[in-house]
């Protein structure tokens, strides 16, 4: 990556030295609770589409706009200096599964736009609010085989993961995001694909935006899908010089302490991101989750008060109620320093 000073979000690392910034929480939670129907998804502008496409969430940023803008303005309500765009599985790639690929980058634009619309409403001189361009991992993964029987296939190629990561940041970028956020990321090959993307994007347009790297540790081994352990995964990823590396859903809180604060230690020229599940799956529960807003908000104060965190937020199961109660606990306690080094614009 470029050390070419931040074109958006100029004001992020500074805010990132003075406190612990505020991510949102979970998008498709908040959308389960508005109980769309499959009329939701499809509007009249897909009314005739031949495929299902209730559970398509970042297609109702088209059908339902005013659903994903409620939502991003709840969260910024309840503290959130960053709200994700509802981009998650946006990529030409998620997409063809609905047999939507061809709207990948108007998703994204769009999806940007709503994001920004909410922050600029919210944002005031003395609290900036900014929008983080999600980019989810796609369904597809370029280290494992599909096929038990076939260990050496493969259903995506680097190239291709790489031509839908740069048509999904072009959109967002177009749409007004300020920031990038490579999120959930289980094979880090694909996660490899985005930054190359992000990276010949920035080359291509002369901007270059904040990037946020996010792993997701999926069993109590400590490693990801691919089986890198967390400080194999940072050291991956970290040419790509990012604003802040982390992990976010899978084990929740309590049984991602560890990591994290391996994380916190190794990772020491950059900040730390921390968004976990309300503790671990639950499907009778309302959200999915057991976790309350309370007992989250418990879990990320202690990690906050050991020193680990830069940016809190939450995932799967997480409300604007979750997010209040991050922001009030975390906020009574410094940052986690990061040490000058190899990252030294990050003071551009």
């Amino acid at each position: 990556m470029s050390d070419r000073p931040y074109t958006r979000a100029t004001a992020l690392p500074e805010l990132l030295r003075q406190r612990i910034v505020i991510l949102d929480g979970a998008m498709g939670t908040m959308i389960q609770r508005y109980k769309l129907g499959e009329a939701d998804y499809r509007g009249t502008r897909f009314a005739d589409h031949p495929k299902d496409l209730k559970g398509d969430n970042e297609l109702l940023v088209f059908t339902r706009p005013e659903v994903i803008l409620e939502i991003h303005e709840r969260y910024l309500a309840a503290g959130a200096d960053i709200i994700e765009t509802n981009t998650f599985g946006a990529t030409r790639i998620a997409q063809e599964d609905y047999g939507l690929a061809e709207l990948a980058r108007e998703l994204n634009v769009e999806a940007a736009r709503l994001a920004r619309q909410a922050c600029d409403k919210y944002s005031t001189p003395d609290k900036p609010r900014f929008v983080a361009g999600a980019i989810g991992p796609t369904p597809r993964t370029a280290s494992i085989s599909p096929d038990v029987n076939d260990p050496g296939a493969r259903n995506v190629s680097f190239d291709e993961l790489r031509e839908s990561y740069y048509e999904q940041a072009q959109g967002l970028l177009e749409g007004g995001a300020d920031l990038l956020l490579v999120e959930t990321i289980f094979d880090t090959l694909n996660a490899k694909a985005a930054i190359f993307a992000i990276d010949e994007l920035f080359e291509a347009t002369g901007e270059r935006l904040p990037v946020i790297i996010s792993g997701t540790v999926t069993d109590a081994s400590g490693r990801i899908l691919s089986g890198q352990t967390v400080g194999a995964f940072w050291h991956s990823v970290r040419h790509a010089k990012p604003l802040a590396i982390g992990l976010n859903c899978a084990l929740g809180a309590a049984l991602m302490r560890p990591y994290i604060e391996e994380l916190s230690k190794i990772a020491g020229e950059t900040y730390i991101s921390c968004y976990p599940n309300a503790g671990l799956p639950n499907p009778m529960s309302e959200t999915g989750f057991d976790e309350t807003p309370e007992v989250t908000g418990r879990l990320m104060e202690e990690f906050a008060q050991a020193g680990f965190l830069n940016i809190a937020g939450g995932c799967c199961g997480t409300t604007p109620e979750h997010i209040a109660q991050i922001a009030e606990r975390v906020g009574k306690y410094r940052p986690r320093c990061v040490h000058q080094g190899l990252f030294t614009q990050l003071a551009a």
